[in-house]
């Protein structure tokens, strides 16, 4: 399975409550950073250009509790930085978990076989690790070698002690096609949860601003990477909504929900969106209701939101529109391990 059927049915009633409740906006995941720093500098990445004093600072288990029961997601995903840096992880994702929040710990692997011994398998956690291919392109894109075998390494030893784990793969131009979609098969040979794809975002702050995808780009090369996919021919354990997967090659026509991502950090309530670098509120109720959405989405004519395809801005819309009665039966294959 690639979403769990508790985790489905969990979600789908958290969205049938706030249709109930009126309410417009809300948030689907939150994305949780408890620290900015990492042990590597990959080169789509704009995270660790904060300055040092920042790098040095962590989001106590306290903070984290108090900003997941402010916004109420029922889904929370830990990026960073590499959380597993944070000398308090475990009593972070302990408390979540005891929360019955559906945790998402995003990590580049390097330190996570060692780290297993702090988590106890649940349904509530998963660890998402960070593979953008094969071995020489995900190396690459990391920009350190023998990261892809320290990783892969790592899942199994996971997935030997029980854990739940997905793999998150950032799509830049330049990847080969058929490499990708080898890559897929051999993360089907590691017995993994489900596989997250998504296109890479142009961070302002990023090494490498010649690789990031504009939108006929990216449904172009995710039509031809989907393909044997779409025709049936390849059965991938996608961990996403299919709908999702239909807006990246074009057969939906989505616009983004920024809202239903919010991230806090230890800089507080990122405004408005996880992706960009406008500031911070203090709550997340400031963020809700201080922000002036129509600025953001690809409608709005903000050239920042122009190209952008990320999961984290359109998965949630995607969630929203499998709730439509033609879709629900599609959006459930997911908890089958297919759309």
């Amino acid at each position: 399975m690639a979403i769990n059927l508790q985790q489905a049915i969990d979600i789908g009633k958290y969205l049938v409550t706030q249709r109930l409740l009126g309410r417009k906006r809300f948030p689907l995941v939150l994305m949780l950073e408890p620290l900015f720093r990492c042990n590597l500098a990959c080169t789509g990445c704009g995270k660790i250009q904060h300055p040092t004093d920042i790098l040095k600072q962590n989001l106590t288990p306290e903070q984290c509790f108090a900003a997941v029961e402010e916004c109420g997601a029922p889904v929370v995903s830990i990026p960073g930085g590499e959380p597993l840096l944070h000398p308090q992880i475990d009593e972070i994702v302990k408390g979540l978990v005891e929360r019955k929040k559906y945790v998402y710990l995003c990590t580049n692997g390097l330190l996570l076989e060692k780290s297993l011994h702090k988590f106890q398998p649940s349904p509530y956690l998963s660890f998402s690790v960070h593979l953008d291919g094969m071995r020489e392109w995900h190396d690459k894109c990391v920009d350190r070698k023998g990261v892809f075998d320290t990783a892969v390494q790592a899942i199994r030893a996971a997935k030997a002690k029980g854990f739940r784990v997905t793999t998150n793969t950032t799509i830049f131009e330049g990847c080969d096609v058929k490499e990708m979609q080898e890559f897929f098969d051999f993360l089907e040979t590691l017995g993994t949860d489900g596989m997250m794809i998504s296109p890479g975002y142009g961070y302002a702050w990023a090494p490498d601003q010649d690789h990031f995808l504009q939108r006929e780009q990216t449904r172009a090369l995710f039509r031809e990477i989907l393909t044997p996919y779409t025709s049936g021919k390849k059965n991938w354990n996608f961990n996403h909504n299919p709908l999702f997967l239909d807006f990246l090659i074009g057969e939906k026509d989505y616009e983004c929900t920024p809202w239903g991502s919010p991230s806090y950090s230890v800089l507080g309530w990122q405004k408005p969106c996880y992706l960009l670098n406008e500031g911070y509120y203090t709550s997340f109720k400031q963020l809700l209701e201080e922000t002036d959405w129509s600025q953001y989405g690809r409608a709005s004519g903000n050239p920042k939101c122009a190209d952008c395809m990320v999961h984290c801005g359109y998965e949630p819309t995607a969630a929203m529109d499998a709730m439509q009665p033609q879709n629900i039966v599609r959006s459930m294959g997911t908890v089958f391990g297919r759309g």
